[in-house]
């Protein structure tokens, strides 16, 4: 007869527990009691920033109150990085908890600084110059001639004050449509792209149909071209005739000869700041501040080879040629001091400041001329 297994009380079989399962019972209590310690901890961390938050807005509102302002109407970065006009403007849950955090209007937006596309119009008054309006407009001062040739003619000493000018939006060729005229051909005339001035806003062109009738005003970006000289010729010494009628009454005639100049120039007035145009392509001389009837001096030693009234805008002038290959022009005087033929040495009075030709305002146009070519002044004249 066989033994009857170990039985219990009440006679039910007893059973020992295995080793994995014992293992496995272990390891579901870990897995329970961390994940419990996890969302504890998420928990403290929400409170805890919500805290904070409370904490430095009350203080915002506090602060804002204490010194009488409504704090609504500020815009004040905060340490939270936020303006004071969102941070005090918070929505709430039930809970008590802020969920967001409203951005009042405002009135007062930025606009974006856009370059314009309209031509503009600006009326000349005492003291302008074509370099100076140029500048203002951040252009540059061929676009302004180029805009205004039927008044101008290329020439920026003939602008005078009351004058109205057109102000391209940017650097390029503003022209009036012709009979005749085709965007290819334009591009063609001004080295530019045709697909540029269709695409420019301000031209207003329908790219399905391009039609442009005569007379509109067309800009052509980017677009340039030659331009016509206004000048004096370049006189020697010797046989120095010029024709009167053609530049006028101070041009010299006979043989003229005198002092020679050493090659260093000095400035030709007391001031040495500019006050008008620089040197540049349309302008071939610089002008310089000065009073009217201020004494204007000669920059080197030389002979006189022109004096009195000249043609072509510049109003009462003096040249003298210096003997050496240099000349220099003082132009816009109100009266001259040297006539022709005198010799004269550096730093001889040889007129007064005024603003006589074409001209807006008393100053004097110094021009620098070498072996009948122009070079700027700033090449020989001493630092300022």
């Amino acid at each position: 007869m066989k033994a009857n297994p170990i039985a219990g009380q009440g006679g039910a079989p007893h059973t020992q527990p295995s080793v994995s399962g014992r293992f496995l019972f272990i390891v579901t209590w870990l897995i329970a009691i961390t994940l419990v310690a996890f969302a504890a901890y998420l928990g403290w961390r929400l409170v805890s920033h919500q805290s904070v938050s409370l904490t430095a807005l009350g203080s915002l509102v506090s602060s804002k109150q204490a010194v009488g302002d409504d704090p609504r109407t500020q815009s004040q970065p905060t340490q939270s990085g936020l303006s004071e006009t969102e941070a005090v403007v918070p929505s709430y849950n039930p809970s008590g908890m802020i969920v967001s955090i409203l951005r009042r209007s405002d009135l007062h937006t930025v606009i974006p600084n856009r370059p314009s596309e309209k031509v503009r119009s600006y009326t000349i008054s005492k003291g302008d110059s074509v370099f100076e309006i140029a500048s203002r407009f951040k252009i540059k001062p061929e676009t302004v001639l180029w805009a205004n040739y039927d008044q101008l003619n290329d020439n920026p000493d003939m602008i005078s004050i009351g004058m109205s000018l057109l102000i391209p939006p940017a650097d390029g060729v503003l022209i009036q449509w012709q009979p005749g005229d085709t965007i290819e051909a334009v591009a063609g005339q001004f080295e530019a792209h045709p697909d540029d001035i269709l695409a420019w806003p301000g031209n207003n062109i329908d790219l399905v149909d391009p039609k442009i009738d005569p007379g509109a005003l067309i800009f052509v970006p980017n677009g340039h071209r030659e331009f016509r000289q206004w000048l004096i010729p370049t006189i020697p010494r010797g046989n120095a005739g010029v024709s009167s009628a053609l530049y006028g009454s101070g041009a010299c005639s006979g043989s003229l000869n005198g002092a020679f100049g050493s090659g260093g120039f000095i400035w030709p007035a007391a001031n040495h700041v500019l006050s008008g145009n620089d040197y540049w392509s349309g302008h071939l001389g610089i002008d310089i501040a000065a009073g009217e009837g201020a004494q204007i001096y000669a920059a080197d030693s030389g002979v006189v080879v022109f004096s009195g009234w000249a043609n072509g805008g510049y109003g009462n002038m003096v040249m003298i040629d210096h003997g050496n290959g240099y000349q220099t022009v003082y132009a816009h005087l109100s009266s001259v001091a040297a006539g022709c033929g005198r010799s004269v040495s550096q730093g001889g009075v040889i007129g007064y400041a005024g603003s006589t030709g074409n001209s807006t305002g008393a100053h004097l146009h110094f021009e620098v001329r070498f072996q009948g070519g122009f070079i700027s002044p700033w090449y020989v004249l001493p630092a300022p």
